[in-house]
């Protein structure tokens, strides 16, 4: 079993530590003549595959790099936005490498939120099943 990430999580639910331990398992790396044959749209400021699946490419996957020049977010490495730049049919053939995006620190928030969450939910259940059991049984017959 392996260990991807690890959260610490205070007792008021605030993130503590984050460690993650990266390793991106499916990249996919494709050279496109236009027109794009897959559809991609922005969300949360990258620039993911909507629809279009094919040939290891993944509804989901983002754009990870541009001619083999990694992209931040939802911008090229010259500063130009993704979707405007593939929209031009003078910049084919394009090769685009496609993989699973690192969680933004935004996004690990929520994460560790709803940790502290589910172990909230946790400890209020085991208490509810302790005051269950001292009361006895329920129902008919008691």
């Amino acid at each position: 079993m392996a260990i991807f990430s690890v959260y610490v999580i205070n007792k008021a639910g605030g993130l503590i530590y984050q460690y993650d331990n990266y390793v991106p398992r499916t990249e996919v790396e494709k050279t496109f003549s236009f027109p794009l044959d897959i559809v991609l749209k922005i969300h949360d400021d990258k620039v993911v595959v909507s629809f279009g699946q094919r040939d290891g490419i993944r509804v989901g996957h983002a754009v990870l790099s541009i001619n083999g020049v990694d992209v931040n977010g939802k911008n090229t490495a010259e500063g130009k936005e993704i979707l405007e730049y593939l929209k031009d049919a003078s910049n084919y053939p394009v090769s685009i490498r496609f993989g699973r995006a690192r969680l933004s620190s935004n996004e690990k928030l929520m994460l560790a939120s709803m940790f502290h969450s589910c172990e909230l939910f946790d400890q209020n259940l085991k208490s509810a099943l302790e005051i269950a059991e001292k009361a006895g049984t329920f129902g008919p017959g008691s």
